[in-house]
C-alpha cells in the first residue's frame, strides 16, 4: 500500500503550501503569455534606452515636459500667464492650487490605500493572507471599510461640548497635511521653500497636541481624558530629542531650509544618517511617539478596553483619527528621507529617473520599516517610554549637539578636500554614539552580564510567605 502524502492539518496550513512565489506562478502560465510579458520587457527596455538618449542630449533640460521634475510646469505656466498679461495674484493663485492639489492626491491616495498594504505586509510577516476577499488581491477593502463607517451611527455624549467635540477630528488632520508644505520632491517640486523650514516643521508637528487634548477633554469621559493626558505628556516630551537631531542637521548644514540640506548631501554625497547615526535613531524613534506608531502606540492600544482619547467618537470621526496616523506615517518618511537620506536625490541618479520617483521609494522604505517595528516589537509602558526620553535621548542629545557644533566649526574652516573630515566626522560620531550609549546605558543601572533571575513554578498556595520561601528569604 503506497504513501499519500499527509495534506495540512488547518486551513491556514494549507493555503501555506499551496502557495507559490512569483517565479513560480510565472513559470506556470502558459507560453504565449510569456511572450507577451518577454515582448513587453523588450519594448521597456527600448523605451529605456530612447529616453536615456533624450536626457544626455539635454534635450529636455528646462523644457514644460520634463517629467523629471514636474515644478517645470508650473514655472512655464506662471511664465505664460504673465506674457498674456494675467494679474499676478491669478498666476500665483493658479501655481499654488495646482501644487496643493499635488500634495492633498499623494495624501488622499495613501489614506485610501495605506491600510491595505499595511494589512498585506503585516500578513506576510505573520504567515496569513491579509485582506483577500473584496475586490481582486482584496484590494477593495479600504472602500468597504470606509463604507462601513460612513455608515455607522455617530453616538455623541450627552454633556459633551458638541463644538470642541467636533473639532478634534480636523485640528488633528491639518498637521498631516501642512507638514508637506516645504519638502522638496525636486529641484523645483516645492510647495513652501521657506528658509526656515525646519522651525515650520518643529511648529507644525507640534498642533497635533491641540487636538488630542480636545479630543479626551470634550468628551467628559475619565478615560478619555486619561488617555489624552499620557499622550499629551509623550508628545511633548518626544518633541524635545526630536528639535534637538534637527538642530544637529542645521549645525552641520548650515542651513534650515530643506532643499539647501538636500543639496548640502547631494554636492558632498554624503547622507547624513552616516555623518549623524544618532542623530537619525532618536528622530526616527521618536517620530514614531510622536504619530503614535508600535512600539510608542500609547495613545489607544488595541489590548486595552477603551481607545484612549477618541473613546467616545464613533463612525467617520473615529476613521479620520485613523486615517492621520497613516498620513503622519508617509509624513514622518518624507521627514526622515529629506534630513539623513539625500531627499529625491541619490548621487546623481536624480538626473535619470524622476527626483519624487526616488523620494518616494526612499518614503516607502521607511513605511515598511514602521510596519516591520509594528509586526515585531510589543508595545512599551508609557513611564518605560517617558524615562527613555528623559533620562536617555535628551542627555545624549544634548552632547551630540555639542560634539557636532564643535565638528561644523571644524569643517568650515579646514581647507582640504571634503571626503577626508566628513569621513574622519561619519567614524568618529557613529564609535562615540556606540562608547556614549553603552556608558550612558551602564550608568542608569543596565548591566547584561548579571544573570536574571529564572523564573519559578510554584508548587504550592501559601501567599507572599511562600514565595519568599522559595526565593531562599
Amino acid at each position: 500500500m503506497s504513501e499519500q502524502p499527509m495534506r495540512p492539518a488547518t486551513p491556514m496550513l494549507r493555503q501555506i503550501a499551496e502557495h507559490h512565489s512569483p517565479i513560480q506562478r510565472f513559470m506556470g502560465v502558459s507560453k504565449k503569455w510569456k511572450g507577451v510579458a518577454l515582448l513587453l520587457l523588450a519594448d521597456s527596455g527600448l523605451a529605456n534606452l530612447a529616453i536615456a538618449y533624450v536626457v544626455i542630449d539635454g534635450r529636455l533640460d528646462g523644457q514644460w515636459y520634463d517629467i523629471r521634475d514636474l515644478g517645470n510646469v508650473t514655472e512655464h505656466l506662471r511664465a505664460w500667464m504673465q506674457d498674456e498679461g494675467f494679474h499676478p495674484a491669478v498666476s500665483y493663485l493658479t501655481t499654488a492650487l495646482l501644487g496643493a492639489l499635488g500634495i492633498l492626491s499623494v495624501v488622499g491616495g495613501w489614506l485610501l490605500i495605506g491600510s491595505w498594504v499595511e494589512r498585506r505586509v503585516l500578513a506576510k510577516f505573520q504567515i496569513r493572507q491579509g485582506p483577500n476577499r473584496t475586490g481582486p488581491f482584496g484590494l477593495l477593502q479600504p472602500i468597504a471599510d470606509a463604507v462601513k463607517l460612513m455608515q455607522k451611527e455617530v453616538v455623541i455624549p450627552r454633556v459633551a461640548d458638541k463644538f470642541l467635540y467636533y473639532a478634534p477630528p480636523v485640528i488633528i488632520f491639518i498637521p498631516a497635511v501642512l507638514g508637506w508644505g516645504p519638502v522638496p520632491w525636486a529641484g523645483k517640486m516645492s510647495f513652501l521653500d521657506l528658509n526656515v523650514g525646519v522651525l515650520y516643521t518643529i511648529a507644525i508637528s507640534s498642533l497635533g497636541v491641540l487636538g488630542v487634548f480636545l479630543a479626551g477633554w470634550s468628551s467628559n469621559n475619565h478615560y478619555s481624558l486619561l488617555g489624552a493626558m499620557r499622550t499629551v505628556a509623550m508628545m511633548v516630551s518626544y518633541e524635545i530629542p526630536i528639535s534637538l537631531a534637527l538642530l544637529a542637521v542645521v549645525l552641520l548644514t548650515g542651513s534650515m531650509q530643506l532643499s539647501t540640506i538636500v543639496a548640502w548631501q547631494a554636492n558632498y554625497n554624503a547622507w547624513l544618517i552616516f555623518l549623524l547615526p544618532f542623530g537619525a535613531f532618536t528622530f526616527l524613534f521618536a517620530s514614531t511617539a510622536e504619530i503614535n506608531r508600535t512600539p510608542n502606540d500609547i495613545g489607544e492600544a488595541e489590548s486595552e478596553i477603551v481607545a484612549g482619547f477618541y473613546t467616545e467618537y464613533s463612525g467617520m470621526k473615529a476613521g479620520l483619527f485613523m486615517g492621520v496616523e497613516l498620513g503622519n506615517a508617509i509624513l514622518v518618511g518624507a521627514m526622515m528621507s529629506t534630513f539623513f537620506l539625500g531627499g529625491y536625490t541619490m548621487f546623481g541618479l536624480e538626473t535619470w529617473i524622476p527626483g519624487y520617483l526616488i523620494l518616494a521609494a526612499k518614503i516607502g522604505a521607511v513605511y515598511f520599516l514602521f510596519v516591520w517595528l509594528r509586526g515585531t516589537l510589543p508595545r512599551f509602558r508609557l513611564d518605560q517610554l517617558m524615562g527613555y526620553a528623559w533620562k536617555f535621548l535628551i542627555p545624549l542629545s544634548v552632547a551630540q549637539v555639542l560634539l557636532v557644533a564643535i565638528e561644523a566649526s571644524i569643517f568650515a574652516r579646514w581647507e582640504t578636500a571634503a571626503l577626508f573630515p566628513l569621513a574622519a566626522f561619519g567614524l568618529l560620531n557613529l564609535g562615540l554614539t556606540i562608547e556614549m550609549v553603552r556608558r550612558w546605558a551602564r550608568a542608569l543601572g543596565y548591566a547584561p552580564e548579571v544573570a536574571q533571575q529564572q523564573p519559578v513554578m510554584a508548587t504550592a498556595i501559601g501567599g507572599l510567605k511562600a514565595a519568599q520561601k522559595m526565593r531562599g528569604g
